[in-house]
């Protein structure tokens, strides 16, 4: 079967150096040395008391000594200190807290538990009445339902009105709700997949921390922030205090050159380097990407590769930001933010560098997401469907790739080919955006013609799994080819389905084909 192919080794060719710096750069732990009188003294110590100092601030002149990484002077800032090295620990300031549906309910649960039942927003009525309290800033917590949303099931229709009650009793100010599940148009405030809707509607600054009690929060990442995903109980204690305990993660340096060849994108990066450093490679480290590939980069790519980060378990991925990033937020916020770069000077924990233009397509074979192999090389692996969605691969520019490869073929698809775009927005771009080279036609029409399933309602869909009657969920041992995250067994429903991640261009060949397809073969 499709799992017992064997597993190829596509690095050699274009991993040129890999430089371990060890642990060697990062301060030891300082050391108490205690010296023994060599005279018994009769007086008995009673107490020792170190003399008082006062806090030093840091040098407004001068050289750094010790450089930082984005990561460290983001933390440095939020932490107000000087200076943070790896290990460090420290109390971090929030900029934005971000909650959805599934650990939206338990977050405030724990709120209430811990700052009172009778929490809620204080205002001149409530304050004389009620020994109550309030989230911390309503203004910078973002609560957006997105997982699973158009289902009958009561317990997560419920969990959406839990939501819907704490926004309106805490005046939470960014609250995406959807009331009316018959008809997602008819929810102008609904948005769709949290990390993708977090950049559209301008949560996303340079400099900043976001935390989110979701896992894919370091999408965030590539607007060169600290974003990362918490739990329900860290959530909580963040929704009454803005404040949060963070140990200083080290960081691996990833450096891609070379031009991106036309059929590759920055999914196939991704899954590249979680094949080479595994799931486990990059556990609580920050990931950062830099060099010309990740420079001609659009945003929505640049999310693409920070968001699978947690896929390698890191605890961060993080791209400069740039003209790209400046002109995308453009619009979005006014509010002020300060971009960081990381020094000449900083240390890093390992650097990788990789030739982009020697790389091939990628899949990620079942049943985890380092379980890399060439495209081509799976060929033979007869599929079921192709599903094409979720924060990492049903944004806009994923879905004009897939557009690409179906108006190049001039083919109809041979499987289902489900598509879920993020948001409502993308879903408006689907209908609306021309396809570069087609002659005017939007994605909408180029998928109607090659036979695809109609576009869905903006969400997380199958990507979880979810209720049984989501969208494209894999109730079925199936044989899928998707452009989400992860491909654990029952990740998408059915727990001996079998799924093989891919990007957008890849999913749609092997739509036309019925079988695992190498995008170059339309692409070319």
């Amino acid at each position: 079967m499709a799992s017992s192919l064997a597993s190829p080794s596509p690095t050699s060719s274009f991993i040129r150096n890999k430089k371990d710096l060890g642990f060697s750069a990062f301060p030891s732990t300082s050391q108490i040395a205690i010296q023994k009188c060599k005279k018994q003294i009769s007086k008995k110590i009673v107490s020792v008391m170190a003399p008082q100092q006062s806090e030093r601030k840091p040098a407004t002149t001068g050289s750094v000594k010790t450089g930082m990484t984005m990561t460290e002077k983001i933390l440095a800032k939020a932490s107000e200190k000087p200076q943070l090295s790896p290990g460090d620990n420290v109390w971090v300031n929030v900029d934005i807290l971000m909650t959805h549906d599934v650990c939206g309910p338990g977050s405030i649960g724990i709120f209430k538990k811990e700052f009172g039942q009778n929490a809620k927003w204080l205002n001149s009525l409530t304050v004389y009445y009620h020994s109550v309290l309030k989230v911390w800033d309503r203004e910078k917590i973002v609560i957006i339902p997105d997982h699973y949303i158009f289902t009958s099931d009561e317990r997560a229709n419920r969990n959406v009105d839990i939501l819907r009650d704490f926004c309106t009793e805490q005046n939470i100010k960014y609250f995406y709700d959807i009331k009316d599940l018959s008809n997602f148009k008819a929810n102008p405030d609904y948005k769709g997949v949290c990390h993708v809707a977090l950049a559209q509607e301008g949560h996303c600054r340079p400099g900043e921390v976001l935390l989110g009690t979701d896992s894919h929060t370091c999408t965030a990442g590539a607007f060169g922030q600290f974003a990362t995903g918490i739990g329900n109980t860290d959530a909580g204690f963040v929704l009454g205090t803005g404040k949060l305990l963070l140990k200083v993660p080290p960081t691996l340096r990833f450096v891609m050159d070379g031009e991106m060849p036309p059929y590759l994108l920055a999914k196939d990066l991704i899954l590249q380097i979680i094949g080479e450093i595994s799931v486990a490679g990059a556990t609580y480290k920050a990931m950062e990407f830099v060099g010309t590939t990740v420079e001609s980069l659009n945003m929505e790519e640049r999310m693409t590769l920070c968001n699978m980060v947690v896929e390698a378990g890191g605890k961060n991925g993080v791209v400069p930001a740039d003209s790209t990033t400046f002109k995308y937020l453009e619009g979005k916020t006014s509010l002020p933010y300060e971009p960081v770069y990381s020094d000449a000077q900083a240390s890093y924990l390992s650097e990788y560098r990789f030739d982009i233009s020697k790389l091939e397509p990628l899949v990620a074979k079942p049943h985890s997401p380092d379980n890399r192999a060439l495209a081509r090389e799976c060929k033979d692996v007869k599929i079921d469907r192709v599903y094409i969605g979720s924060c990492t691969g049903g944004k806009t520019e994923d879905f004009l790739a897939a557009a690409k490869v179906f108006l190049a073929s001039g083919k109809k698809v041979k499987v289902p080919t489900f598509l879920v775009p993020a948001t409502q927005k993308v879903w408006l771009d689907l209908y609306t955006l021309p396809v570069p080279g087609s002659g005017g036609k939007t994605c909408s029409q180029i998928f109607e013609e090659a036979g695809c399933d109609t576009p869905a309602s903006p969400s997380c869909g199958a990507c979880l799994g979810g209720p049984k009657d989501t969208y494209a969920r894999m109730n079925e041992p199936k044989v899928c080819v998707s452009t989400t995250n992860r491909n654990f067994p029952g990740r998408m429903g059915h727990k001996e389905g079998q799924i093989y991640l891919a990007s957008p261009y890849t999913a749609a060949a092997s739509a036309l084909t019925g079988y695992v397809t190498d995008p170059r073969e339309f692409l070319q």
